[in-house]
């Protein structure tokens, strides 16, 4: 009889232990989970200062809810960069420099088309200004294609031409961003649809 009772302390002290086990177990695994989502939640919270230096909260956004904007952004700035220009060297190559960190090789060929053809020497040699409006961007994110629509002023001693300037290519995430990049997207197959003279109205020279 008492070797019965001693094996049925056994059996309950082990059940017992085993039970005491799996239960911490369970405990350490839920207090685990919630506070990875707390801290997941903290995380989405950033703090920003006003202009008196008092933090203001404010949340953070999924990236794929802004990445359309992303993408436009990044469009633009290549075309700004690439088509406002001064008559200055050093501008120049300046634009060129950065506008190459956000396209692939045709970007380069088409720079290199452009020199050939003598066209940055005439903006130094003209002192023509050249800006650029963007009219709008075509986005089709499924295809990561885009279509770009512009309107270039070429402001010259003697004239002022307005060339209509729309152009064309494919978007490619790239794994990190950079200051160079900071939306990490690059520009590829990128190519020129048309760009024609729309109006050119003469400076009076006096």
């Amino acid at each position: 009889m008492l070797i019965k009772n001693i094996e049925g302390k056994i059996r309950l002290a082990t059940f017992v232990s085993i039970s005491s086990l799996l239960m911490a177990m369970i405990i350490t695994g839920l207090v685990s989970y919630f506070a990875y989502r707390q801290v997941s939640e903290a995380r989405k919270q950033i703090y920003v200062l006003d202009q008196n230096g008092t933090p203001i909260r404010a949340g953070q956004t999924d990236l794929a809810l802004n990445r359309g904007a992303e993408y436009r952004a990044h469009i633009s700035r290549f075309h700004q960069l690439f088509f406002s220009l001064i008559p200055d060297e050093k501008y120049i190559e300046g634009q060129m420099r950065q506008a190459m960190y956000l396209i692939d090789e045709s970007g380069a060929q088409q720079y290199n088309n452009l020199k050939e053809r003598s066209f940055f020497s005439s903006v130094l040699s003209s002192s023509a200004v050249l800006t650029l409006q963007t009219d709008s961007i075509l986005l089709d994110e499924k295809r990561m294609y885009f279509r770009y629509y512009g309107t270039q002023r070429i402001d010259r001693r003697s004239s002022v031409l307005t060339r209509s300037l729309i152009t064309e290519g494919h978007l490619s995430d790239l794994a990190a961003r950079s200051e160079q990049n900071p939306h990490a997207v690059l520009i590829t197959g990128w190519k020129t649809l048309e760009n024609r003279d729309k109006t050119t109205i003469a400076k009076n020279p006096f």
